[in-house]
């Protein structure tokens, strides 16, 4: 048996009702019926290639560059960190929670972000590194060159620049992704010291 409240809803208002209710379970039927006579292909479960590994691949160049000892993946206090340089007692990590925790502390803790090339991660680290590529003069000449820029152009002409080079060098316009990565480095250096 209804309530009562039933019989005092317009007769039209309860034939849509019903009415949508019996489409909402009809359309239903019909998506389940075509998942399973098309089910979808099985997901592709292959090696995935992400920033992660590659940044870990940099950071580990850039450390061997500087003849740095470090540790992969070694804990600090509570936390994990994605190196840990035991003769300076320095950690660098991707995570800002982790950063943010161990900041303050007995250890120097260096926040990289995943964007960040990772030859620049001398210009962060607490003490002086030999023949830092991002501070040396000449690096910093040769990124305004790279741009066709003079190294006294502003941040407003870097970035023009870069984005009149990019539509060549983007993978996705048909660019060369090393030709690309160079780019990147060059823009980031360049905006990094432009006036």
């Amino acid at each position: 048996m209804l309530p009562e409240w039933v019989g005092l809803l317009p007769s039209w208002l309860l034939t849509g009702v019903a009415g949508g209710a019996a489409i909402t379970v009809v359309v239903a039927g019909i998506f389940v019926a075509g998942d399973r006579l098309f089910p979808s292909p099985p997901a592709n479960r292959g090696p995935r290639v992400d920033g992660t590994d590659r940044r870990h691949a940099e950071i580990r160049t850039q450390l061997a560059s500087l003849g740095e000892r470090y540790v992969e993946d070694a804990t600090v206090g509570d936390d994990t960190v994605a190196f840990y340089l035991p003769e300076r007692d320095v950690a660098i990590t991707f995570d800002p929670q982790v950063f943010f925790r161990i900041e303050g502390g007995d250890i120097d803790a260096i926040l990289c972000e995943y964007e960040m090339p990772g030859a620049h991660l001398g210009r962060r680290l607490p003490f002086e590194t030999p023949g830092d590529p991002v501070t040396a003069t000449g690096r910093v000449e040769r990124a305004f060159a790279h741009l066709d820029l003079p190294p006294t152009a502003d941040a407003d002409e870097v970035r023009a620049a870069y984005r009149n080079r990019v539509k060549d060098v983007h993978p996705d316009h048909g660019g060369d992704g090393d030709a690309f990565r160079q780019l990147q480095d060059a823009y980031a250096t360049a905006k990094a010291h432009a006036e």
